[in-house]
C-alpha cells in the first residue's frame, strides 16, 4: 500500500517537469557527508508486470553507467522476496553505514496510480501483498503502478506494462540527475581537502 506522509514529494508521471522535481527531493535527503556510500536497493520480479517497477529502474540506471551510487535490483539479477534478506546482509557487510535508498512498486488509491513518492524513511515491500519483508532504506522511493484493495497478486499481474516503463523512466531519470550532482559534489570537496592538506612552497 501507498505510504502516507504531509513531508513526502509527490509527483505524477505525467508532470513535465517530473525528473527535476523528484531529483531535487532526492538530493535534499541524501547525507551531507559526502564520504557516505549510497546505495540503490531496486525490489521487485521481472515475472510479475506490476512488481517490475525495481528491476526496470535498476537496469535504466546500470545501463547510465552511475557515479557515485552503488545499484541492486537488475531484470538480469533482481532483488526479491526471495534474496532481499541475503542483498541487506551483502550490502552492510560491502559498504561501511551505507545510506540507502529503497525503490519499490506500490499500490494505492485509483485517483494515485501513476504518482511518485520520494520520503525520509524505509520502502516496506510486500505490504501491499501481506508479506513479511524487511523494510528498505534510509530514502525511499515508490512508483503508484495500480490500484490496491482486492486481489493484489492478481493486479499485478494485470498491471499495464506502458504504466510502469513510465514511472521507471521518470524515477530512473532523476536517480541518475541526484548520482551526477551528488557526484560533482563529492568531487569537489575531495579537490578542496586536496588543497588543503597540500605543503606551502619554500
Amino acid at each position: 500500500m501507498e505510504q502516507e506522509n504531509q513531508l513526502d514529494t509527490i509527483v505524477h508521471v505525467e508532470d513535465q517537469n517530473a525528473i527535476f522535481h523528484l531529483s531535487q527531493a532526492l538530493e535534499d535527503l541524501l547525507p551531507s557527508r559526502l564520504y557516505q556510500p549510497v546505495v540503490v536497493i531496486c525490489i521487485g520480479t521481472d515475472r510479475s508486470t506490476g512488481d517490475s517497477l525495481g528491476p526496470l529502474i535498476g537496469s535504466f540506471l546500470d545501463e547510465a553507467g552511475m557515479k557515485a551510487f552503488h545499484v541492486y535490483g537488475t531484470l538480469e539479477n533482481p532483488v526479491h522476496a526471495m534474496n532481499l534478506k541475503d542483498i541487506l546482509k551483502k550490502v552492510n557487510r560491502t559498504y561501511k553505514r551505507p545510506f540507502i535508498i529503497g525503490v519499490d512498486a506500490c499500490l494505492g488509491r485509483l485517483a494515485s496510480v501513476g504518482e511518485i513518492k520520494v520520503g525520509k524513511g524505509p520502502v516496506k515491500p510486500g505490504a501491499g501483498v501481506n508479506k513479511q519483508l524487511p523494510e528498505v532504506g534510509d530514502v525511499f522511493i515508490t512508483g503508484i503502478v495500480n490500484l490496491a484493495g482486492h486481489m493484489e497478486f492478481v493486479v499485478l499481474q494485470n498491471t499495464r506494462l506502458n504504466t510502469v516503463m513510465k514511472l521507471a523512466k521518470k524515477i530512473a531519470g532523476a536517480l541518475i540527475e541526484a548520482d551526477h550532482t551528488y557526484h560533482k559534489k563529492r568531487t569537489f570537496q575531495s579537490a578542496g581537502l586536496s588543497f588543503l592538506r597540500r605543503k606551502p612552497a619554500r
